[in-house]
């Protein structure tokens, strides 16, 4: 079948060793399933598998991605949950110390067919299409969990998104204004703001701008090249959600303002079924959608990773079978 993997790392040129080509198809163990994938989307942490950061040498050749949309065995319509905890684990996925995502232990979904277990799947509404069905797993369940679960925060209250063309920025963008936040973002460029405003934030400022007045919540992607911007842009008391470190991963601190002001520092990974759940009935119900900047057939994959790779996005990259 045909498939994006990786067979050794390159951490200074990840295009490098992107390989698009036949690989077999999955074997599904016992409480496992095969899915005929539709749709899947691109995510950092493909770029990072290409580098080796989380997928050492010995686990390779390794099909990339970590979520999908497709068909299961008996044909029907559904999204994978990407993150596998072991089987024997009982409420929430992302705090399991063993669970890993597909393209970390197990062979990922940047194939024609995906083994994933059984519980890992939810029915997708016909609302959705497979290409935004397969949005939500990684990047909108991470902005979801973000938003609603760990920050806190009610709607009315200001909330600055760092970099606003990203997969989960935009989801956040999409998701805050469709719940009553007031969303503000920073961009490197004007386009990148423009397109931002166009997807309902309320403001949108260059990187490291002095805001009109501070803020009461933060969510950050970033790392260090916003890191010291999003402490200094919050109210005493404010919060900041951390789920990712795009640029590095060893921002100054700000350690002073954190205790000075009170800040809380709050991180947060993907999100667990019944989030995933949940933001597939948000999307049903208030027809919000994933913003998609552009959909490849699985063959032109690697367009896509050159596109993030040079942060050349405005939403989603997907590829289709």
């Amino acid at each position: 079948m045909l498939a994006a993997f990786v067979s050794t790392p390159a951490p200074k040129d990840p295009l490098s060793v992107l390989e698009i080509g036949e690989r077999p198809e999955p074997e599904a163990p016992e409480g496992w399933t095969a899915i005929r994938v539709k749709a899947v989307s691109l995510n950092h942490h493909d770029l990072f598998s290409l580098q080796g950061i989380g997928l050492p040498a010995e686990r390779m050749p390794m099909i990339l991605g970590t979520d999908a949309a497709g068909l299961d065995e008996d044909g029907n319509e559904v999204v994978v949950h990407g993150v596998i905890a072991t089987p024997d684990w009982m409420g929430d996925e992302t705090l399991d110390p063993k669970r890993s995502l597909l393209s970390e232990v197990h062979q990922g979904s940047m194939a024609e067919q995906v083994a994933v277990p059984r519980r890992n799947l939810l029915p997708k509404p016909a609302e959705l299409s497979f290409a935004e069905a397969a949005c939500l797993p990684t990047a909108w369940l991470t902005a979801y969990r973000m938003l609603f679960v760990k920050s806190g925060l009610r709607p009315g209250q200001t909330v600055l998104v760092q970099g606003a063309s990203g997969g989960v920025a935009t989801a956040l963008i999409v998701l805050g204004r469709a719940a009553g936040y007031r969303i503000w973002v920073t961009g490197r460029s004007e386009e990148k703001r423009a397109a931002a405003l166009a997807l309902g934030a309320e403001q949108a400022f260059e990187s490291g701008a002095r805001l009109p007045e501070k803020v009461d919540g933060v969510m950050e992607t970033v790392g260090d090249a916003t890191w010291s911007h999003s402490i200094k842009s919050l109210k005493p008391g404010g919060v900041i959600v951390t789920s990712g470190a795009t640029t590095g991963f060893n921002p100054g601190a700000e350690l002073n303002r954190v205790f000075f002001t009170q800040l809380s520092v709050i991180g947060s990974t993907m999100g667990t079924k019944a989030e995933l759940e949940a933001l597939i009935q948000m999307c049903a119900v208030t027809g919000i959608r994933p913003q998609i900047d552009v959909e490849l057939p699985l063959a032109d994959a690697r367009e896509g990773f050159a596109r993030m790779l040079e942060g050349r996005t405005n939403g989603k990259i997907v590829f289709t079978n």
